[in-house]
């Protein structure tokens, strides 16, 4: 139902917005751009989709060999004690645990064509759960806002841009981001608890979430240490290492149990390509509905705005430039991807806005499209709080982001 009216909403403003502008500014431009961005964006979602085909059946084969080979539900026994407490509708031991670790694994390390799949495998069980078919539970969306925190360990993409875009330092955001993402990850924790009326304050979660701090505080360390070369190709190596390694265990699990390991292949992979002709129609909608809103005008007046307050109020304006990344990460990964760019290509890819925007290209991650997707895939329209809690755990990651920047890089 929120999709629905944020659906809506996308298309009244940027049709009353282009409106103005052409009458009161004779802009005739605007109405062919918008209905440019309709096609433009249908054809991107049927290309995303098509180009997912590959990734999801890789994944969801390797996947059915993992089920079959006892890895994941050796997973699902190691992970149900902080499991059971994050998501208590979640019977004890369910494989849908080792499957949500698997996508939040890769999640940590930036492989987004490997969470993906992993995290439509994880929906798909989630959904085995459900009683209202239509209607997302709560463990979905705790799920889901802990991928739309965007958690990341590793932000290959975003230093590799920067390399790209001649930053003399491309590794010089990774502690800000890790900073950034976990900031927004807790906060999303926090506040879907709050929704779900879930004790934070015991034993178990506290552990591991100290756990966790120890973790990231002992990767910026190690890190620390790296000169900027040899951090991007230990960054580059660990994350494609694990990656590995998890296909050939998963390879030698299934061995090990007697299973006919290329026939559990294609019956995952199977699944996959099924999978990704079903989203189709879902992500048309979203990317539609977000190219009419940027193509109308909506989003620079919105920057406009914003900078016109903070100006007002006599603060700082210095990360407005690199607010636009902020705005449209929510909406769209590549949309923010190249705002990140355009940020680094006009202000420089060291200046405080080109640093500022790649932080907060990796603090948060693609909300709607996350919602769209992953909900879609199971037939889910009755979103409840999935969209209040995602949006405020990308607030947190926007505020961290600046927070953070101005104390690195001001």
């Amino acid at each position: 139902m929120v999709l629905n009216w944020i659906w809506v909403a996308f298309f009244i403003v940027a049709f009353v917005i282009a409106l103005v502008r052409l009458v009161f500014w004779g802009d005739f431009e605007v109405f062919p751009a918008m209905m440019d961005s309709t096609f433009s964006s249908s054809k991107t979602a049927f290309e995303i989709s098509l180009g997912l085909t590959g990734v999801l059946s890789l994944w969801l084969g390797i996947m059915k060999i993992g089920e079959k080979g006892g890895v994941v539900n050796v997973l699902a026994r190691l992970l149900s004690p902080i499991f059971t407490k994050l998501f208590p509708d979640i019977p004890k031991g369910h494989p849908v645990t080792g499957s949500i670790f698997m996508n939040i694994a890769a999640n940590m390390l930036g492989l987004d064509n490997a969470a993906t799949p992993l995290g439509l495998k994880a929906m798909e069980q989630l959904q085995d759960l459900n009683t209202k078919k239509d209607t997302a539970t709560n463990p979905m969306i705790m799920f889901l806002v802990l991928n739309t925190s965007g958690l990341t360990l590793i932000p290959i993409s975003i230093m590799v841009y920067r390399a790209q875009m001649g930053a003399a330092q491309p590794t010089d955001i990774f502690i800000p981001i890790l900073l950034a993402t976990f900031f927004s990850t807790l906060a999303g924790i926090i506040i879907t608890s709050l929704f779900q009326k879930i004790n934070l304050l015991n034993r178990t979660i506290l552990l591991t979430l100290g756990g966790a701090a120890l973790v990231v505080a002992g990767v910026i360390w190690g890190f620390g240490q790296l000169d900027s070369i040899l951090m991007n190709k230990v960054s580059t190596s660990t994350a494609n290492i694990m990656l590995m390694t998890i296909i050939v265990a998963f390879i030698l699990a299934g061995i090990r149990k007697k299973v006919n390991v290329y026939d559990a292949f294609i019956e995952g992979a199977k699944e996959g390509f099924t999978t990704a002709v079903r989203i189709i129609p879902y992500l048309v909608a979203i990317l539609v509905g977000i190219g009419v809103f940027r193509a109308s005008g909506a989003m620079d007046m919105l920057i406009d705005g914003i900078k016109w307050g903070v100006e007002a109020c006599g603060g700082n304006t210095d990360f407005v430039g690199a607010l636009p990344t902020a705005l449209m990460k929510p909406l769209s990964g590549s949309g923010a991807r190249g705002m990140m760019v355009d940020a680094m290509t006009t202000y420089g890819a060291d200046s405080f806005i080109g640093r500022l925007s790649c932080i907060f290209q990796g603090s948060t991650d693609t909300t709607f499209y996350i919602l769209a997707v992953y909900f879609g895939s199971v037939g889910i329209v009755k979103t409840r709080h999935a969209v209040a809690c995602g949006l405020l755990a990308d607030l947190a990651g926007i505020i961290a982001a600046i927070a953070i920047a101005y104390f690195f890089f001001s």
